[in-house]
């Protein structure tokens, strides 16, 4: 009877495979005439060889030497016994053997070296990307892949935020809009793997890039005109210029700043304010929703600033340079306001 005996290949390990023929040398006992003549057998003889030789031999678990290229005889009381051989991997390879009085029985095991195969796995993976992109920017993720197996290899991208657009996917290589996640990271992560479904071969890269929002541009407000402790007359000469300017852009808007003085009575700075915007709505036909009146504080004397502000164009904000606490108003108080329309 014979039987063979393979470890499965495992990679990057060298593997053996061994032949074991397992022979029943049986010899009967003699004749009934010449049985007469001789005692019967009481024993029975296991008889073993390998090659190679050397390897560790154990019967009914005591130690009984090592193998050897030519048949070894080992004489044994009948009955059932468990033979133990020591591999060159380490292995045990086991039998029962049933051994009958005058009979022999034969092991012979034959030790081959199986070929030695290298696995190209593990084997590296990196990401390429750029650290920073601009909102609405393309996002392209690489990958970088030292492989030296001959398996096509399979690239499984994913990125996130989930909200994240994929735009293209080449294999090795993906692009992804970043419009809407400015100041936020982008990340990519690339699983690759070979088709063989051993783990070493599975391997994950990701790396991600911080999206810097877009840059806000200013569009400054112009100072259209300022006219300190000026008479009335003075300041509609003003207006009026400010008057064309807003009628030859519609889009802008005007902002008209109103200081009070160091020493003016109080409420001059609404004052100031109120009548030049009644001077642009009434005599200029300036509409008001385009006019803002505000308050500016105080400075040394009484201020009216002119403001353009184109459209998208930041507001401007009033300059005071006077603390309130440092305002000493005259005593006298502010005369009631003329009829509109008389100036």
């Amino acid at each position: 009877m014979s039987q063979a005996f393979t470890k499965p290949r495992i990679y990057g390990k060298v593997a053996l495979a061994a032949l074991i023929a397992l022979t029943f040398c049986i010899v009967h006992p003699a004749s009934t005439a010449y049985a007469k003549k001789r005692k019967l057998a009481k024993y029975g003889s296991i008889k073993i060889l390998s090659t190679p030789g050397g390897l560790p031999i154990e019967i009914d678990g005591r130690p009984e030497g090592v193998t050897s290229t030519d048949y070894r005889s080992i004489n044994r009381d009948p009955g059932l016994h468990t033979i133990v051989i020591i591999l060159p991997n380490g292995q045990r390879w086991t039998r029962e053997i049933d051994l009958r009085a005058g009979n022999i029985k034969c092991v012979a095991i034959n030790f081959r070296a199986a070929p030695v195969v290298t696995s190209p796995c593990p084997y590296p993976v990196s990401l390429l990307v750029d650290a920073e992109v601009n909102e609405g920017d393309i996002v392209t993720f690489s990958a970088d892949t030292a492989y030296s197996g001959t398996a096509p290899l399979n690239y499984t991208w994913s990125v996130s935020p989930i909200e994240a657009k994929i735009l293209s996917n080449t294999g090795n290589k993906i692009t992804v809009d970043s419009t809407g996640f400015g100041g936020q990271r982008i990340s990519a992560t690339l699983v690759v793997d070979d088709g063989s479904g051993d783990s070493a071969c599975r391997q994950t890269a990701q790396a991600s890039t911080l999206v810097r929002p877009p840059v806000k541009i200013e569009h400054p407000s112009t100072q259209f005109d300022v006219c300190c402790s000026c008479s009335f007359d003075d300041q509609k000469a003003r207006l009026d210029n400010l008057a064309v300017t807003l009628q030859n852009d519609p889009t802008a808007t005007t902002y008209v700043i109103a200081y009070g003085g160091r020493t003016s009575r109080i409420g001059t700075a609404d004052l100031l304010g109120t009548r030049a915007r009644d001077y642009l709505v009434t005599h200029r036909g300036i509409d008001q929703s385009r006019i803002t009146v505000l308050n500016g504080g105080f400075r040394e004397e009484d201020c009216v600033e002119l403001w353009i502000v184109p459209s998208g164009a930041t507001p401007p904000r009033p300059t005071p340079t006077v603390q309130a606490g440092d305002v000493r108003p005259a005593t006298r108080t502010v005369p009631r306001r003329r009829r509109r329309g008389r100036y």
